[in-house]
């Protein structure tokens, strides 16, 4: 019997071993320098006993002592499909309608989850790339068209220069619109978070970690898990946390959802800093919000989840929502507070479309999924 356990615990202790080496990697990508003060720590995990979530708040304003600073943060499952050169971020992020200072994106799935992927585990900086170009476009592009539009209004001035003028930008002007950089962009797998921030406030960014943990194949693999980001913003420390939970429709599948959300909250770590005074556990933090794909889904059957949609019955749909069952019952994310939620289900949708998946009358044969 202890030959047989053995045998069967050997490859989940390989797959462990070289899962932690692959996620300790230090390929983690940032626009500003390193130093002793900023630089980036990746804290290798391990499993322990799982945490009980206590209170933590997250809004959409952050007021402290320093100000009052706006975070957007967003989430998306790409389902694995490479953004195109021309994809247009600006409505999504609001830049022009309701700019933040600081954004966090959250994404799943920014590769295929085939075996090559999982398996290996091994990080494409091309794809990672493509997404944080075309990220700094939109966050930037807005404030270069803003100051194209504004080359006679305040934020210029003009220097006397023996028998010429010289126009320059004034960013001693609280209006400047101030440019975005990104202080921490990290892969697992399919999951991806990236961070950026308006360049003034950077002085006061601090001792920026990731900890990675993976949660799927073998309940260690990075086709599920999570990618965290700690920083601290003058006093008060943050903590986002992007994951991708299990998967499944049948009954009984949310407690693999639930099982991962208490890893994650177990097995999370982030560097403790030079002075070992730094939070290093999630719930540690003073603000912590926690994004991503959790895939829990709604109890009724798909057809008459689709006719609710159409009506548009909010409320109808989320009292029969598994998170929202889940959350009452104390199974998960206990003290947690999710955001209102006004919109559609988001899962499942044909790429380029807004018709849900099995709803095309063209395509036969395929599995119909409840929306969720």
């Amino acid at each position: 019997m202890q030959t047989i356990k053995q045998e069967v615990m050997w490859p989940k202790f390989v797959a462990n071993k070289f899962l932690r080496k692959m996620l300790g990697s230090n390929n983690i990508v940032a626009d500003f320098p390193n130093s002793t003060e900023t630089m980036l720590e990746l804290e290798e995990t391990s499993s322990t006993s799982s945490d009980q979530a206590s209170l933590i708040s997250s809004r959409k304003y952050i007021t402290g002592d320093q100000g009052r600073h706006k975070i957007f943060v967003g989430s998306w499952n790409v389902g694995g499909v490479a953004p195109p050169d021309d994809l247009n971020m600006e409505d999504w992020l609001c830049t022009h309608t309701d700019p933040a200072d600081i954004y966090v994106l959250g994404f799943q799935e920014v590769v295929p989850l085939n075996a090559g992927n999982i398996v290996l585990g091994l990080e494409n900086s091309k794809i990672c790339s493509r997404w944080n170009s075309l990220i700094r476009e939109a966050l930037n592009n807005s404030i270069s068209k803003h100051v194209q539009e504004d080359k006679v209004g305040e934020f210029y001035k003009v220097h006397p220069l023996k028998n010429h003028s010289i126009a320059s930008l004034d960013k001693s002007s609280n209006n400047f619109p101030h440019c975005f950089d990104c202080i921490t962009s990290k892969q697992m797998v399919g999951i991806f978070i990236t961070v950026w921030v308006r360049n003034d406030l950077l002085p006061y960014i601090q001792h920026p970690s990731v900890s990675c943990v993976g949660c799927g194949i073998m309940g260690c693999l990075g086709n599920k898990g999570s990618v965290s980001v700690r920083f601290c913003l003058h006093e008060t420390s943050f903590c986002f946390v992007c994951s991708h939970l299990a998967s499944g429709g049948k009954e009984g599948d949310e407690k693999n959802r639930n099982a991962n959300a208490i890893e994650i909250l177990s097995s999370t770590r982030f560097s403790r800093g030079p002075l070992r005074n730094l939070p290093r556990k999630i719930l540690d933090h003073d603000q912590v919000i926690w994004l991503g794909d959790f895939n829990y889904r709604i109890y009724l059957p798909h057809t008459t989840t689709r006719s609710l949609v159409q009506k548009k019955e909010w409320n109808i749909l989320l009292e029969r929502d598994q998170l929202k069952a889940e959350l009452m019952k104390g199974h998960v994310f206990q003290g947690w507070r999710e955001g209102i939620i006004e919109f559609a289900p988001t899962y499942k949708y044909y790429q380029n479309s807004q018709v849900y998946y099995g709803c095309d009358q063209k395509r036969k044969g395929e599995k119909k999924r409840a929306p969720a």
